[in-house]
């Protein structure tokens, strides 16, 4: 037996994980190992879009991420995954349909800075705000 902290290898029968990084991703795949900083090894790893009640899946295989970068990691319930309200579309699809919600919600951002600032208040840009 060791007696030193290290990466844990899961030989059990793997589960379906979800995990929620801090830039927003969210990954599905098989935790295949993890360690006492949450850094994990993920396989057969999907990175999933959700757009309204839509989804698609990005495969990405295996997957390595930081501890520091993992917001939730929680176990997928098979049975109830299979009744999802969500809609399953291509890859092509998703992606279009994130661009033109990401292009919204820039536009609706602009326009609340051009208020705000009509109105002499300014806003602080979101990328000062994410310094340690």
């Amino acid at each position: 037996a060791r007696a030193w902290p290290g990466p844990t290898p899961l030989s059990l029968p793997a589960e379906k994980h979800l995990v929620l990084l801090r830039d927003g991703r969210t990954l599905i795949g098989f935790l295949r190992s993890i360690d006492q900083f949450a850094n994990l090894v993920l396989h057969q790893t999907v990175e999933r879009i959700h757009v309204g009640k839509k989804y698609g899946d990005i495969p990405r295989g295996i997957f390595v991420v930081r501890g520091e970068n993992v917001v939730l990691l929680g176990e997928i319930d098979l049975e109830k995954e299979s009744d999802t309200p969500l809609q399953q579309v291509s890859i092509e699809e998703i992606l279009e349909e994130q661009r033109v919600e990401l292009q919204a919600k820039q536009e609706s951002e602009k326009l609340k800075v051009q208020a705000l600032k009509e109105r002499g208040l300014s806003v602080p840009r979101a990328d000062t705000l994410d310094e340690y």
